[in-house]
This record gives structure tokens, sequence and C-alpha cells, in this order.
């Protein structure tokens, strides 16, 4: 009925070849030389490995939510990109001071990025078969989560484009929009959609999981970034954290 027999074979040399070659040409991202395609090809790869496969692998096949979310992921992470287009008529970022090229150790990021892995994978584990997950107005929710994670995106990324230069370098501090909720509502929203996703699997462990290990890696990464704003822009920094108390998670954390 659903074509099990094919996806043990055929979806699987799909998704290795595909990840095998977004593997190359991340390598050529990192050195600065790839192209447009090339990147695309990382993102979609690295989207499919997290939505897709694993859902495919236990239930032997696709339908519902992993296909919705591999495009409301597609569309979600490629904003950044759009505002540039916006801005400048092209994709490609602009060259700018390197000291708000703010990174972890590599080690860290290929930790968060394995459990990140991990996370997905637990869902489409834990949450029971795609033909039992409920349909219609039981889904209202999940829709509303994942229109929040996109807003909350979206118009984070408009304001600090805003008041900053080349999106890159912020010129004042952002404090308004979602800015006036969470001091880092980019994250967020990447915590909110991950949410999304294990909700609509009906995963709650693995979103508990997901939102430890975001909150850990993300909390870390604001820690640099808000040292450095308030090395640039003093006490109107420092007052906007005080008045904004929450880095993540409104009323948590």
């Amino acid at each position: 009925m659903y074509f099990s027999w094919t996806w043990l074979f055929w979806p699987w040399v799909v998704a290795v070849s595909l990840g095998v070659y977004g593997l190359c040409c991340l390598r050529k991202h990192a050195a600065g030389n790839a192209s447009f395609f090339e990147q695309l090809c990382v993102v979609t790869s690295s989207i499919m490995w997290l939505t897709l496969v694993a859902p495919g692998h236990f239930n032997g096949y696709l339908e519902g939510w992993p296909v919705a979310f591999f495009f409301v992921y597609h569309y979600f992470f490629f904003f950044e990109s759009t505002v540039r287009r916006r801005l400048y008529g092209d994709l490609f970022p602009r060259r700018h001071d390197p000291k708000w090229d703010l990174t972890l150790p590599p080690a860290l990021r290929l930790a968060f990025s394995s459990l990140v892995m991990a996370g997905h994978w637990l869902a489409a584990w834990e949450g029971p078969e795609l033909h039992l997950v409920p349909g219609g107005w039981a889904n209202v929710g999940i829709w509303l989560l994942i229109i929040s994670a996109i807003f909350t995106r979206y118009h984070s990324i408009l304001y600090l484009a805003k008041y900053s230069e080349k999106v890159s370098v912020p010129t004042a501090v952002a404090q308004f929009g979602p800015y006036r909720w969470v001091r880092h509502p980019i994250y967020a929203s990447t915590m909110l959609l991950f949410c999304a996703y294990c909700v609509a699997l009906r995963a709650p462990l693995s979103c508990l999981f997901l939102i430890g290990i975001c909150s850990a890696y993300y909390g870390q990464k604001a820690e640099l970034e808000e040292k450095l704003m308030a090395e640039t822009f003093g006490q109107k920094y420092t007052e906007y954290a005080s008045r904004v108390r929450y880095k993540l998670i409104p009323l948590l954390y």
C-alpha cells in the first residue's frame, strides 16, 4: 500500500547520495568557493535528513507532516538570503568587520548539529506511525506554532537589517518588534520551529530534548554576542538587557 519495498532501496540511495554531495558542497562553502546551487544543496540535504529520512526509515513511507516541514524548513532558513536580495539585489553576504562573526568552537558546533539531528530522529522514532497522526482541526495549534515561528524570524531579521549595516554589523540596539520580548528572537524562532516539528509528530520527549540542547548552545552564543554588544554600545545595551530580561524563552530563560 505504501510502496515499502521500493522505499527500502530507492530513497536510501537518494538520501545517502545527496547527503554525501551536501558534505562536499559544505567543504567548498567553508572555503568560500561554493556556488549558489551548491549552497542550496547543503541546505536541502541537511533538511532532508532532518525531516524526511528518519520518518521514512521508521515508517516505511512518507505522508503528512514530514513532507510539510521539509518545505517549511526551506522557507524558514532562507529568510536572511531573501532580505539580502531585497536590500542588494542578490543573495550573497557582504564583506564586513570580522569581529561580528562570532562562533563557538568547531567541536561545540559539530556536537550541536549532531544532537539536533539526533533530536529529529528521536522524534520520528518516538511518535506514532504517520497514518495514525490525526488530521483536521487537531492540527490547528501546530499551524499556529509554525506561523508564529515564521513571523518571529522574519520580523526579527527585518528589524535587525534596519538597525545594522550589510545585515551583519549592528549600528544601533534593536529594541522593537520581537526584540521587545526576548533579546535573541532569531534563535528563539528556531527553537519554536523545532518544537512545532516534535508536536506535529506527537513526540514530547524529543521536544524537551531539543529545547534543552538549543538553550544550552544558543545560550553560550548569546553570551558572546551580548558581551560584544555591551562593549560596542555601552549603557544603551545594558539598559535594554535590564529591561528585556529573557534571552530565548519569554518568562523562563
